[in-house]
């Protein structure tokens, strides 16, 4: 993994950072990961996350901005190579 890729976790809440805002703190941000992508995840994954986000970005800057963008387009890449194979499954 490069210096900027994301792993599945800290996509999601660096999505959710960027949704709360200045409410982005660990409950909130656990809350919006679990109720937007239906998962139930742990607070230690959140802190976990947030921990390895915060010595390569330390808030959204510019910097986690280009990694969240690079690491969606990478996912949207993905699954639109995938797109047929599901539709034949």
């Amino acid at each position: 993994m490069t210096r900027a890729d994301l792993g599945d976790t800290e996509h999601l809440v660096l999505l959710a950072i960027l949704r709360l805002g200045s409410d982005a703190y660990g409950i909130p941000i656990l809350d919006e990961v679990s109720a937007r992508s239906g998962r139930e995840v742990s607070r230690a994954t959140v802190y976990v996350a947030l921990k390895r986000l915060a010595k390569r970005f330390f808030k959204l800057k510019p910097s986690g901005l280009k990694a969240l963008r690079e690491s969606r387009e990478m996912f949207l890449n993905l699954w639109r190579d995938y797109e047929t194979v599901l539709d034949r499954a």
